[in-house]
């Protein structure tokens, strides 16, 4: 079982987020979620979910919502300097930052840890460990694309949600699920979410 930190902020893409939630669940993996006050104003929209303010109510809410997972949830509030992945002394085995705003993007890329989910992040590029963005944003400025490099240049993983169409998807679930798969293969997590090539 690995821990996987998934940090959910403001951008587009609430349903990659949730669904790669529901597969690390899944999977048997243990997540620590967080997520910002943005995300919350998405997932109302796209999702018409609301992630509450309260951890301990978020946990509870994403249980019924999940149904029989054999993975365990802990979901820490943004602010919360003593939670595990605050810390180089007990980060998790990764962390994805799904959807990623170009702002936490920027963050990160800058080093600045004013909140758990920025601190994470530093903490795992400090410790070396696997680092996934998604940024949901297009087109990209020179900026966000120098702010990219510079993550990669440190050992970040950018990725994009830009589904693939050789594989004739036939529903939303299908492309959510093709970048869902790309995340879940970066994790080393095994899955069946979609065909592989030459499958």
């Amino acid at each position: 079982m690995k821990t996987i930190i998934l940090a959910l902020t403001g951008a587009s893409g609430l349903p990659y987020a949730m669904r790669l939630l529901e597969c690390l669940l899944q999977s048997g993996q243990r997540v620590h979620l967080v997520y910002s006050q943005a995300a919350q104003i998405v997932a109302k929209q796209e999702l018409n979910f609301v992630l509450p303010n309260r951890p301990q109510d978020a946990e509870e809410i994403l249980a019924e919502r999940l149904g029989e997972v054999s993975g365990k949830l802990r979901v820490f509030g943004r602010d919360d300097w003593f939670a595990p992945m605050a810390s180089g002394s007990n980060p998790g085995d990764a962390m994805v930052i799904c959807p990623c705003t170009m702002g936490t993007l920027a963050a990160v890329a800058a080093g600045l840890s004013d909140d758990l989910i920025t601190r994470a992040a530093d903490v795992m590029l400090k410790e070396k460990r696997p680092l996934i963005l998604v940024p949901r944003e297009t087109p990209f400025s020179a900026i966000h694309l120098e702010n990219m490099l510079k993550l990669s240049h440190a050992g970040t993983v950018i990725l994009p949600p830009n589904p693939g169409f050789y594989y004739h998807p036939q529903s939303v679930q299908d492309l959510v699920d093709f970048v869902v798969a790309k995340i879940l293969d970066h994790l080393d997590v095994e899955h069946k979410l979609v065909r592989r090539w030459g499958e």
